[in-house]
């Protein structure tokens, strides 16, 4: 019991820090913005008929008391000689003036506003929206995706309305350029000016574009495309100050590269920037072209001979009583390290519940950093998780003592059942499932994680798999299934080629839940081997 509240302090715990922010990390926290942008335009359409309503009144007022007073005006005399008239312009000045300028005053927007001010705790953040512009561009790198598809909404094997305009594209331009990220923001900006040079209307202007457009193709070494395009924005206004002193900054620069190496002036290509133009820059992921290109589904490694090693069986877990009249169907996904994918792992039903269980307690997903052992937050572990215990629901105990009849592995020193939930391009980049930090106090109680049980809780449209760099190999993801490994091997040590990641999510919401089971409690269940590798 002391062990299940450990867990449960430390989730909620967890949950209270993270929940507030990274709306863009969840597709199923962002359903809930699409209900409330709809509450929104309702209320807007109250206030726009509210408006009219006021205006209609108004008029009317005007109409009638325009008609009046061209009387009056005619013959101011003999208007006010009648009695009637002269009581009813005492009465309307008196009254009625007042009544109109009651109506004037009055403020439809207020049940607008108010609508306004209580769902806006709700809306994202400068820091969602910037996460959620990093990852159209993370899902352009891994995918390759051009930008001017990528505008018109033409994604592989996809075709939608989705469409991004000039503001769209200057928007992320911008905040790849105030991220120092001059690469994406040269493939934005050139979109957004490309599509406002074909007439696209847009608020913002091609001077501001430009401004951004050549500093950031400056950056990326291309002195001659920069000069060309900082003398389109100064031929566009001679006043600009910044773009004046940039020019004769970039022609010095340039005059003094060509004395140096010795060489003619080239003047700039006039191919126009696209996808692959300049060379995107390194980062801290060694393995980051085999990792996307298996999320495209290139260089897979699985071969004829690999493949006929690999085959299908009902598993009854070592006859176990659950198992024996309806076994599992097992499948081999990879045979060395061995990876199984189960059939019909989890009911629909079940799936909802999990995920009915997990909607409330979602929080941005956190790593441990490997200098101080805290748990925090990152850029390439994008998605919102959520821990469930069997005694939360009948469901999470029957799905746990079924991943314990499957495996043959007790569950009493698993870690809780982890529910995923990956949104606008989310993605796990690879990492290790065990721990290689040999003092760290979790391992000292049950030892570190033996195994990993990666339940798919969802289909996914486009994107989302699991796959191992290392070796080679793609799992995708399919409802109801689930796929398990051994991290390490008998011996305790860690098997490095099941270094994995999630791919980024290009269409659809991708929903999974895993069970970590760990070292303790395995002793006669899976005994050690003779050698460090067996």
């Amino acid at each position: 019991m002391g062990k299940r509240l450990s867990y449960t302090l430390w989730a909620l715990l967890w949950f209270c820090c993270c929940a507030q922010a990274d709306v863009f990390s969840s597709i199923s926290q962002m359903t809930d913005l699409i209900y409330t942008e709809k509450d929104l335009v309702h209320s807007l359409r109250e206030y726009i008929q509210a408006e009219e309503s006021k205006l209609a009144a108004v008029k009317s007022w005007a109409n009638r008391l325009d008609a009046l007073t061209r009387v009056s005006t005619s013959d101011p005399e003999g208007y006010l000689g009648h009695p009637v008239n002269a009581y009813k312009l005492m009465k309307r000045l008196n009254t009625e003036w007042l009544e109109l300028e009651s109506l004037v005053l009055q403020n439809p927007s207020d049940g607008f506003i108010s609508n306004m001010s209580t769902h806006r705790q709700y809306f994202p953040d400068e820091e969602d929206k910037m996460g959620a512009a990093k990852a159209l561009m993370r899902l352009q790198d891994t995918y390759k995706l051009d930008s001017e598809a990528f505008s018109k909404g033409k994604l592989p094997g996809f075709h939608s309305n989705a469409l991004l305009t000039v503001d769209d594209c200057f928007d992320l331009g911008k905040t790849a350029y105030n991220d120092a990220d001059y690469y994406h923001a040269v493939l934005w900006m050139q979109q957004s000016l490309k599509q406002l040079d074909s007439g696209e209307e847009a608020m913002v202007s091609k001077v501001d574009i430009l401004d951004y457009l050549s500093y950031s193709v400056y950056q990326m070494g291309d002195l001659p495309r920069a000069i060309e395009l900082t003398r389109r924005l100064v031929a566009i206004d001679p006043s600009h100050q910044r773009a004046g002193g940039n020019l004769r900054y970039f022609e010095k620069l340039l005059s003094k590269q060509i004395d140096e190496m010795g060489q003619a002036y080239e003047p700039a290509s006039e191919e126009p920037i696209q996808l692959g133009t300049y060379t995107r820059p390194k980062d801290h992921l060694p393995e980051r072209e085999t990792y996307e290109a298996l999320c495209r589904g290139e260089g897979l490694k699985m071969n004829e001979a690999r493949r006929s090693r690999l085959f299908c069986r009902y598993q009854n877990g070592k006859m176990n009583p659950r198992l024996l009249l309806k076994p599992m169907k097992e499948e081999d996904e990879w045979d060395s390290p061995h990876i199984v994918r189960y059939q019909d792992a989890l009911t629909d039903t079940e799936i909802e519940k999990i995920k009915e269980l997990a909607r409330p307690k979602l929080a941005r997903a956190t790593v441990r950093d490997p200098k101080t052992g805290v748990l925090t937050t990152a850029n390439y572990r994008v998605s919102k998780s959520a821990w469930l215990e069997g005694e939360d629901d009948p469901v999470i105990a029957r799905v746990n003592q079924r991943i314990e009849d499957i495996s043959g592995l007790t569950v009493d020193t698993a870690e809780l059942l982890q529910v995923a939930n990956y949104g606008v391009g989310g993605q796990y980049e690879p990492h290790y499932d065990f721990s290689r930090r040999p003092l760290d106090s979790n391992l000292k109680i049950d030892g570190n994680r033996l195994a990993t049980f990666l339940n798919y809780m969802s289909d996914v449209e486009a994107g989302g798999a699991t796959v191992f760099p290392d070796f080679g190999a793609a799992i995708w993801p399919k409802k109801g299934t689930a796929v398990f490994w051994y991290n390490l091997f008998k011996s305790g040590e860690g098997d490095y080629r099941t270094r994995h990641a999630a791919c980024p999510v290009l269409v659809g919401s991708k929903w999974v839940s895993n069970k970590w089971i760990h070292e303790r409690g395995q002793e006669f269940r899976r005994p050690c081997g003779l050698t460090e590798v067996d």
